[in-house]
């Protein structure tokens, strides 16, 4: 276990939090009294990717969607004696 002052975690928090990441518990003192505790977080504890996800759906802040996802059109082949803006003017009369 490391102890740190406030002042050693506001300048080093970056190295601190890399120690927990390791297995190392450290306690913060404000004047060599202890004040907090960063301890690591267990695997199971700590959140997927998919499981923050999962969170963020029940707590009723997003919604899945409920379709395929969109498919794109296949981009215009240029011919040879076509410019880019009469491509442009042609696809904007084809509504694409």
């Amino acid at each position: 276990m490391k102890l740190a002052s406030i002042s050693q975690t506001k300048n080093q928090l970056s190295a601190l939090i890399e120690q927990v990441r390791h297995g190392e518990t450290v306690v913060i003192t404000d004047r060599d009294r202890p004040v907090a505790k960063l301890i690591p977080i267990a695997p199971e504890e700590s959140e997927t990717a998919s499981g923050s996800l999962a969170l963020l759906v029940r707590k009723g802040i997003i919604r899945r969607g409920r379709t395929a996802p969109w498919a794109l059109e296949q981009p215009l082949r240029l011919r040879q004696s076509a410019s880019a803006l009469a491509l442009l003017l042609e696809e904007r009369e084809q509504g694409r």
